[in-house]
Parts: C-alpha cells; structure tokens; sequence
C-alpha cells in the first residue's frame, strides 16, 4: 500500500454532511500544515504537507458541507459531530493492504485542529502513523 495513499485517504475520508449544527468554521482562505510521523518496519522520514483552501459562507452554511470528503475504499465504523468538531473510526483497503484509522479535528472559528492515528498492514510490513493537522483562516477569499 503507498504510504501517500493511506494519508490522502486519512486525511479526506470523513464527510461533515450529517452535522445538524453549522460547523464552527469562520469562512475565508485558510491554510492548512499536516506533519505526518511514521513507525514501523520501514523507516520513513516525517513528511509535512500545506495547502490552502477558500471555504465560503454558502459552504459553511450548507448542510451538505464536506470539510473533509470521502474516499473509496473507506468504510466508517463509528463517527461524533458537533459545530465543535468531529470523531471517527474507519478502515480503509487498497492495493492488498489494511488501514485503521482513528481521527478527530476541533473547530475552533479561525482555527482547527486535530489528530489522525493509523495502522497499517501491508506487503512492506506493519507501519504506525500519526497525522497532526493545524489550519489557520489566512485571511478573505
């Protein structure tokens, strides 16, 4: 299983869409910094990841909002929304291999913040991960 994968599956696989509160999320272009450690049978160096995003008004306040989408090959096994933030389980296959994955993101207006934990099995072996995620609103769209 590509490490790349599992993290982009970690990191977009959890739809907001069933929250009935508006999420505590101030509008705007945010950037977003994920520093992913890894531990396990093969070394691999932290990798760390920014991307900005504008999220609108309309988005925020539209309940089909997805801050973070979902992926293929992802079944959730147990999920928590509030506007504060959300929690969830879920394993996700792909290419012969097994992901775990355990997450949770604060919201918290202008910021959020949040972990995400996976284990994996794989052909190379059995690899631990820890995704730390920390957005920032920069500013207007």
């Amino acid at each position: 299983m590509k490490i790349r994968s599992v993290i982009i599956a970690a990191a977009l696989a959890f739809p907001l869409s069933a929250v009935a509160e508006k999420p505590n999320i101030e509008p705007g272009q945010w950037e977003f910094i994920s520093v992913t450690r890894v531990s396990g049978d093969t070394p691999i160096p932290d990798q760390t990841e920014t991307e900005r995003q504008c999220i609108t008004a309309e988005e925020v306040d539209d309940e089909t909002f997805q801050f973070i989408e979902e992926e293929e090959g992802c079944e959730l096994l147990d999920q928590e929304f509030s506007a504060d933030g959300v929690a969830y389980s879920m394993v996700c296959r792909a290419e012969g291999g097994e992901a775990t994955i355990d997450g949770t993101m604060s919201f918290l207006g202008e910021r959020v913040e949040g972990n995400v934990d996976i284990r994996t099995q794989s052909p190379m072996g059995e690899l631990n991960m820890t995704t730390s995620i920390e957005g920032e609103r920069i500013g207007e769209c």
